[in-house]
């Protein structure tokens, strides 16, 4: 895969706005943190595309795996936080951004509709990688019982509402980067 200074500068730019979003928003139940990070995934494949938003966020789990304290919730990074319960959506984030990317327009004036959409998509993904990994954590790794319906009690219902804003919120201000860049190519070729 080859990319150009400027996909591995934006990569890098949002994968530290996603650290700087999980450090400054550390709060909320206790054993699935309330987050901007989904934000940020999903505004990467928005406005990087699959690829490269999905790489920013690649890069920021691999930065939380080797130690820096990134994550959202103790003990904030380092290897062992794969065992923790909600690891798996940070994988997630990689995945949804992917699928952001994949499914957002790429025009100079995109829909709302088709941007919020496809935040909804990688926020889909999200829930997907996240929810199961949390049951298998709970259940198998820390040997809680939990039902299918009590991880998506708490795992999901008390999230989605919020989620749902914050993929509204990041399709508006995709749109708005969309038409502010491409009202500026226009300005610059005439």
């Amino acid at each position: 895969m080859k990319l150009s200074p400027r996909d591995m500068i934006l990569a890098a730019l949002f994968a530290a706005l996603a650290a700087v979003a999980a450090m400054l928003f550390r709060f909320g139940a206790p054993i699935v943190p309330f987050s901007l990070v989904p934000f940020v995934a999903m505004l990467a494949g928005g406005l990087l595309g699959a690829r490269t938003g999905a790489l920013a966020m690649l890069v920021y789990v691999l930065l939380g795996l080797a130690g820096l304290p990134v994550f959202e919730k103790p003990p904030f990074g380092g290897p062992a936080y794969v065992l923790q319960p909600t690891f798996g959506f940070l994988l997630g984030f990689i995945g949804g951004a992917w699928v952001t990317g994949a499914l957002a327009p790429r025009e100079k004036n995109p829909g709302a509709v088709r941007l919020f959409l496809a935040m909804v998509a990688g926020l889909t993904v999200i829930y997907l990688i996240g929810l199961p990994y949390l049951y298998v954590i709970l259940n198998f790794y820390l040997g809680r019982t939990f039902s299918a319906w009590q991880v998506i009690k708490i795992g999901f219902l008390p999230f989605i509402g919020f989620d749902l804003l914050k993929a509204a919120a990041a399709a508006a201000l995709a749109r708005m980067v969309y038409r502010r860049v491409h009202s500026r190519a226009e300005e610059q070729l005439r």
